[in-house]
Order: C-alpha cells, then structure tokens, then sequence
C-alpha cells in the first residue's frame, strides 16, 4: 500500500515537472545486423544470376543433340547461350525445343529449378525487403528466450552513451547491452554501434519485459530527469527483483527516493562534477588521473577480482596490486578497516590496474 502510494505520489512529480506525455507503450524492439554495402549485395547477386546461367548453357551444350532448331541445324554454344537465356528469363520463343526424352527430362530436372533460382535472384532486392520483417521477428524471438545475464541502458544521452562506452571498453559485447529510450536517433547511433535497441517508455513494464529487464543481471537508469529516474528504478525493481540496479540523478536530495525504489547505486551527477571542478582549480592532475581511473580501455582502471587462495589471511595492504578496499558480504569496507586486515574465502578486491592487464 505504502509503495503504491509512493508510485502515485512520484508520478505526479514527474507530471509536474517534467509536462510531457508519455511515449507509445511501443515498442520496438531491434537488434543489429551485419552491414553489408549495397553494391557488394548486387554484385554478388549478378554472380549468381550468371553463374546460374552458365550452367545452364553447358548442360544444354553437353545434351544439343536433343534439341531441335527450325532450321534444322545442330546447336552451336551461341545457340545454346541463346537457349538458356531465353528459358532462364521465361521469354520462351519456342525456336529451339528439346525433342528427346533425356533433353525433356534434363529441363525438368535441372533447367527448371535454375530458372526459379535465377528468378529469385534478379528479383532479391524484392524478397529480401518482404523477408526482412520475417528475419527480424525469427531474430528477435530467438533472442528474447536465449538472452540471459546482459545489461538494460535505460537512456542514451550522454550518461548513458558513456557508460556504455566504459563497459564496452572493459569487455562486454555490445550485444549484450541493451539500450531503451523513446528518441529514435538516440536509438540509431546506440545501433550503429552494435547494441541491441527498444523503443519506448521505460516506465512501462511491457517495456521493460521486450529488453528482458527480468533477466538482465544489471540495469543502468541514465534518464535525464530525478523523477523519471525514480519511477524507472522503482519498475525495474518490482519487475527484477534481483537485478543490480545503478541509477543516475541531478540532485542529491533525490537520493533517498533512489534508495527507496530499489536502486542499489545512486550516482549523483550534479555533485560529482562539482567535486571534479573545484579539485581542479587547486590540482588538475589528480581530476586528470581520476579521468584516467574511469576510462577502462587506456591508461590505469579500477578493477575487481576475486582474492586468491593464497592471499587468504593476508592483509590488503601487503599486495602487489594497489588495493583500494574490499567487497565482503556484498558489503564494501576501505583497505585499512581492521575488519579486512586478513582476507577471507570469497572477498573480492578493488584495486588498480593496466589497460593492457587481465581483467580477472
């Protein structure tokens, strides 16, 4: 009751103060495929056209004896490449016919099926268009019951376009992240790069269900707007209970209603890059390497691993690697709290890393 009340309560928040309609429940779901140029499609297909054609020619040239020309003469290859271009095409002037049984049964046999095969190929473009549709549903079911364990980007703007950038770069598929927005070209580019794409409102728990929020093992809500945010988190919890969820907002005074809807991360944009900016007018080059910190791809990055089995009963801080702190019944403690002074059995650490190092 008390949840439901929070719901509506949030939702005329977002009314509000965001004045907006809500988007159509739908909700298009795409997943990329492979570009391939148009003029390579073409090309390819004229090869097959005349590779299609020249068998045909040499099967007839093999059997002209059992071909009849109106004027009596034996076939020659002209005759024969004549003969297989007007069957193939289906023109069919009747100039030349097959008059012995192996001849006929030849065309039955062989000569037809080129010529449908031929025809589909010129006509490609055109059953390609009215197949499309076809592949993308087959695709798109297939991947609704196979995808398991990937991340739901909720939002491509610039929040969202850079996370998914950081976990591209620290490994992850694009596949395997899905991105939801209701802006169409925000959905081309995160396509473009190879990411599989829903159109709609988040809010929406059919939305949601066409990303496969329920089985997705994390869920970025990168909105441009704290109410929105809240009442995406508190859908995404109710619908993936088990989900990690890490949320995005403005404002730090939103952050309860954050924690109240299920988010199990609340970044605070406004806040951050405000600590970033007045860290930078007394020393720049510690915001230049914390920028370093968060690009996986090049330089230095945070990293976690699991503890080995003979790091056990060790301290932290007596490592190789510069350990920042440790993850311990899913809770995180600082690399000089006492309770981490000897590592236990399933302890996973944060430290840091190398671009070019295993990421564990």
């Amino acid at each position: 009751m008390a949840e439901s009340r929070l719901r509506r309560r949030l939702r005329s928040f977002d009314e509000t103060l965001t004045a907006k309609p809500d988007a159509a429940l739908v909700d298009y779901l795409h997943i990329p495929e492979r570009f391939v140029s148009p003029a390579r499609k073409i090309v390819t297909r004229v090869a097959y056209a005349l590779a299609a054609l020249f068998l045909a020619v040499f099967i007839v040239y093999l059997d002209r004896d059992g071909y009849r020309d109106v004027q009596e003469n034996q076939l020659s290859l002209l005759d024969c490449l004549y003969y297989a271009t007007v069957s193939l095409s289906t023109t069919g002037y009747g100039d030349i016919t097959p008059f012995t049984p192996s001849a006929r049964l030849i065309n039955v046999l062989v000569i037809t099926p080129l010529r449908v095969a031929f025809l589909i190929v010129l006509i490609g473009t055109t059953v390609e268009t009215l197949t499309a549709a076809s592949r993308q549903a087959l695709k798109i079911q297939r991947w609704r019951n196979s995808v398991r364990n990937h991340t739901v980007v909720i939002g491509y703007g610039t929040k969202g376009k850079t996370a998914v950038a950081a976990m591209v770069g620290d490994g992850i598929p694009p596949a395997e992240i899905v991105v939801v927005d209701t802006d169409q070209t925000s959905l081309d580019r995160a396509n473009q790069a190879g990411l599989v794409t829903v159109r709609g409102d988040a809010n929406k728990a059919d939305v949601l269900r066409l990303a496969g929020a329920q089985h997705a093992k994390a869920i970025i809500v990168a909105t441009n707007s704290d109410p929105t945010a809240v009442l995406v988190t508190l859908t995404a919890r109710e619908l993936a209970p088990k989900a990690k969820i890490i949320a995005s907002i403005r404002e730090s005074e939103n952050q309860h209603l954050l924690q109240q809807s299920g988010a199990d991360s609340v970044v605070v944009s406004s806040e951050t890059a405000g600590r970033l900016l007045g860290i930078a007018t007394t020393t720049p080059s510690v915001v230049e390497m914390m920028e370093d910190l968060l690009t996986p791809d090049a330089g230095f990055a945070i990293a976690e691993r699991e503890v080995e089995h003979k790091e056990v009963g060790g301290s932290p801080r007596h490592l190789p690697d510069i350990v920042l702190g440790v993850v311990r019944d899913e809770k995180l403690m600082r690399v000089d709290d006492p309770d981490v002074d000897a590592l236990e059995t399933g302890d996973r650490l944060l430290y840091i890393r190398s671009a070019g190092e295993d990421r564990g």
